[in-house]
């Protein structure tokens, strides 16, 4: 019965850092996948860095959009990268910086 008990708590912790990615804390703020990127900006203020990373055509193919990268920190070490296409938020990263 322990062993149960294990697998299941390392296959929790092991999908942890998934759902960490699905929102992001500025100040008491939380921001999430598919927030525009306006709300971003309300919530976090304006990013450290702005890429634009090239565009990229809808599933129809009749419609084409900005993919951007939003940096934000360091805070507490950490960099949060935000990537953003049609100014809907797709991704959030999270590295430590040196």
């Amino acid at each position: 019965m322990n062993h149960k008990w294990l697998l299941a708590l390392m296959l929790v912790l092991a999908a942890s850092p998934a759902l960490a990615s699905d929102t992001l804390r500025c100040g008491s703020q939380l921001v999430s996948l598919g927030d525009r990127a306006s709300e971003v900006l309300q919530k976090c203020g304006e990013p450290v860095s702005r890429d634009v990373l090239g565009y990229k055509r809808s599933a129809n193919r009749r419609e084409e959009f900005q993919v951007e990268e939003w940096t934000y920190g360091p805070s507490n070490g950490m960099y949060q990268y935000l990537r953003f296409e049609g100014n809907r938020l797709r991704q959030i990263n999270s590295k430590r910086g040196n």
